[in-house]
């Protein structure tokens, strides 16, 4: 085979540029008539995935969704958790009620589905209930007759002890006089008249005497008769209590009975019932009436004073009423609180005051019984948050702490509320980096999410995916209200999912992406005053999408059509190659060339990569230039040391450089620059190479492509042009209609190659050679004039004294 037609064997045909779906795969006309449904395109192994997740009860099956955003991970989530929940039973309602016990630990109660909020009336009922029938009994004839008589008992008892001891006063000469003071006793004469004070003083002394030994005796009587007084008031006292606690309980007992035998099925409402009638028995004077205050104050706040029946109220926490499946929770701002519950405060008379009332719950609770769905960076970027979900998963209970109590120095008197048991499936939505260092670095998400669903970025291009993927559109235009497409445009979607895919077999997962292209081109359709989306709507979607971006990219080119930046494209040169390389710019990418040249000369430091020297070379590509170095020894330095100087650099590069894919055209350069071969400047080249002169695939083929086709069409096409790629990036390819026209006109090639030997030949027109059994190339060829080369340098270097290397001669100075 002929030199010529071993390149022609190399140049990929048009028909290998790029692959075309052809419209009538599709048996629609327009996706309005696909049936509307939302599907999942080939994501196989995490449909499976989620789908044990999701259904195994165990603990520590948590799920975590992984794979790159705009796959579709969130929206088939979402779907498929809503789907399984609604196959589920509700779980319970959950209530906080007050602990007559202990009032700073609130205690959590469980009822049926809708039964917490008919039970939160129901003690709203009843405790209005009480307050009527109280105040009524309190303030009722019956009560009060009964009352009264109670008293007058005691007031006769009373009235015997003040009648004792008069009559024990009249006794010793004294009458008995009650102040509201206290008592005070006054002697009086034989007639019952009191003795005044000149009276007592005109008394002999005996008589004075008596009379005090006489008050004194009666001041014993006096304070024993104090004694049965205050015995008889407590007892009066008592009996009034009991009096009311009796009827108060009598009042109170049936109503709280009637709730009692509604939750009779619920052991724990049944208990908080008994011990609410104890308490209200007990506190019976809160519901009498409350009289107003006499002097109005001056601020609302300080006449405004605690409601004794707050206690009695149901905090309704989770409520189930409106469910018909499983809990699906989605939180979107998982801070602490709203992740965990919170216990909230409110300001009172400068100071914070709460009550169980004020416990609110998390999204934990909420979902307690179904799922828990999150964004993991989100609740990795809140503190505490992922924290307190790993503890809580750990212990099966949510348990409602304020941020306060854990970071807090000094312990503050606040509510403790039960914890609620805790049965949630949890799914994480993250990325794989996230996914990696949390199983690395943390041993609680390995032990607690062992179901990894991976979301891919691509899927095998069949019949049966193309016709999914169809489908798929069909649901977007009818949920989001788009002009349907019809299956040309169609066919131009799934081309253009395959571009995003890089790849000729596959389609790409990357729904976010398309999306964009298909709500584009439905506007741009609705602006031409088409009703239906066609190929063209598609088609300048696309180029749309890339006007908006290519700003910089254009201004490259005008850079180089102004020789501002200096690429060649024609003519021939030797140690000069162009190379290609991809610029990012946020959402946009493209392929630029870049000169790169080599010079060698006399010397014995090897290859320089100049960008290295200059520290402008990041380590991918200062390993690809070490690779195509010992490429270089292992080629041609098998009977001889390799003796050179030589130097590669990207020419105009001011930035760092990275990436190996360029080393192959390195390599190229520099073995032209030996062989003394000119190279054909229209050939743009790309890919790596290892230590065998394999040419290994690279990525962003196609923008590599069409940003040097570009370049040469604004410089002017001379039919010698193209690039030259790996042979294994041909699958890759899915350039633009007009590269591929361009090709088949013959004014730009795409060859592919798979040694360096192969590409030396497409590059300088000259046979690379084998060598034979005595290890020489064939004279004419390409390694034959680098290995002769390579000999004069090192014949060259021996004629001069050996030159000492960077540091050499100091040593040497050291050890004499």
């Amino acid at each position: 085979m002929s030199q010529q037609e071993d390149l022609r064997s190399q140049r990929l045909t048009p028909e290998q540029l790029r692959w075309s779906c052809d419209p009538r795969l599709f048996t629609f006309q327009t996706t309005a008539e696909l049936k509307a449904d939302e599907i999942i395109v080939g994501q196989d192994r995490a449909v499976r995935a989620l789908e044990l997740g999701l259904t195994m009860s165990q603990p520590s099956y948590h799920v975590y969704v992984t794979g790159p955003v705009g796959t579709g991970r969130t929206t088939y989530t979402r779907k498929k958790v809503q789907a399984v929940a609604a196959t589920m039973p509700v779980p319970p309602d959950w209530c906080y009620v007050y602990n007559f016990q202990q009032p700073d630990q609130p205690l959590a109660v469980s009822l049926p589905p809708g039964a917490g909020a008919v039970f939160r009336k129901e003690m709203a009922e009843l405790v209005a209930e009480l307050k009527d029938a109280i105040r009524k009994l309190l303030s009722s004839e019956t009560f009060e007759s009964q009352r009264t008589q109670l008293l007058q008992s005691f007031e006769n008892r009373i009235n015997a002890v003040w009648r004792e001891l008069e009559a024990r006063a009249m006794q010793l000469g004294f009458t008995i006089q009650r102040t509201p003071t206290g008592i005070t006793t006054v002697p009086v004469g034989p007639s019952g008249e009191q003795i005044s004070p000149d009276q007592f003083g005109a008394m002999t002394e005996l008589q004075r005497d008596e009379v005090g030994r006489r008050g004194r005796e009666l001041s014993e009587d006096v304070a024993e008769a104090l004694r049965k007084v205050r015995t008889v008031e407590r007892e009066a006292r008592d009996a009034l209590r009991e009096l009311e606690r009796s009827a108060v309980s009598s009042a109170a007992g049936h109503p709280v009975g009637r709730v009692r035998e509604q939750n009779a099925g619920h052991p724990k409402v049944a208990h908080y019932l008994d011990e609410l009638l104890a308490d209200v028995v007990e506190h019976h004077e809160d519901f009498k009436e409350q009289e107003e205050p006499q002097f109005p104050l001056p601020l609302p706040q300080m006449a405004r004073r605690a409601d004794p029946f707050q206690r009695y109220r149901v905090n309704l926490v989770v409520d189930n009423t409106h469910l018909t499946g499983a809990p699906m929770v989605f939180e979107t701002n998982p801070t602490y609180y709203n992740l965990l519950g919170k216990v909230e405060y409110r300001g009172e008379f400068g100071a914070l005051v709460t009550d169980f009332t004020m416990i609110k719950s998390g999204a934990l609770q909420q979902a307690s019984g179904g799922f828990l769905v999150l964004q993991v960076k989100d609740i990795l970027t809140n503190p505490l948050s992922w924290e307190g979900l790993k503890r809580a998963l750990r212990s099966g209970e949510a348990r409602i702490e304020n941020i306060g109590e854990q970071l807090g120095l000094i312990p503050t008197a606040t509510l403790r509320p039960e914890p609620i048991p805790l049965s949630v499936k949890v799914v994480l939505i993250g990325t794989p980096m996230i996914f990696q260092l949390l199983y690395v670095l943390d041993e609680d998400f390995r032990k607690l999410f062992k179901i990894k669903a991976d979301f891919d970025t691509e899927v095998n291009r069949t019949d049966d995916t193309a016709a999914l993927y169809a489908r798929a559109i069909g649901a977007i235009c009818n949920r989001q209200g788009l002009r349907p497409f019809d299956r040309a445009a169609v066919a131009k979607v799934l081309e253009y999912s395959a571009r995003l895919a890089e790849h000729q077999e596959r389609l790409s997962t990357r729904f976010n992406e398309v999306v964009e292209i298909i709500y584009e081109a439905s506007a741009w359709a609705e602006r031409m005053g088409h009703e239906i989306v066609a190929a063209a709507d598609v088609l300048k979607a696309i180029d749309e999408k890339v006007y908006r971006s290519n700003r910089i990219e254009a201004r490259i080119r005008q850079m180089i059509a102004e020789r501002q930046l200096l690429v060649d494209v024609d003519g021939r040169r030797p140690g000069q190659v162009n190379g290609l390389s991809v610029l990012q710019m946020g959402d946009y990418a493209f392929g630029h060339p870049s000169r790169i040249t080599a010079r060698a000369y006399v010397g014995g430091r090897g290859v320089v990569n100049i960008e290295r020297e200059t520290e402008m070379s990041g380590r991918i590509h200062s390993k690809g230039v070490a690779i195509l170095a010992h490429y270089l020894g292992g080629k041609y330095a098998q009977d001889r040391p390799l003796s050179l100087n030589a130097s590669l650099t990207f020419e105009q590069t001011y930035t760092e450089v990275e990436g190996d894919s360029a080393s192959s055209t390195e390599l190229y350069a520099l073995l032209s620059e030996l062989a003394g071969a000119p190279v054909e400047q229209g050939i743009a080249v790309t890919g790596s190479v290892n230590q065998k002169g394999e040419i290994q695939p690279i990525g962003g083929v196609n923008e590599k492509i069409e940003g040097y086709f570009a370049v040469c069409k604004a410089l002017g096409l001379t039919g010698r042009q193209g690039v030259m790629i790996p042979a294994q990036n041909a699958i890759n390819l899915m350039l633009k209609e007009e590269v591929v026209n361009a090709a088949r006109a013959g004014t730009f090639h795409i060859w592919a190659v798979r040694t360096v030997d192969e590409g030396l030949e497409v590059l300088t027109g000259l046979p690379s050679g084998e060598a034979g059994a005595n290890g020489q190339y064939p004279g004419g060829t390409i390694n034959h004039r680098v290995s002769r080369r390579l000999q004069e340098l090192a014949e060259r270097l021996r004629r001069f004294a050996p030159i000492p290397r960077v540091g050499e001669g100091k040593n040497e100075d050291k050890d004499k």
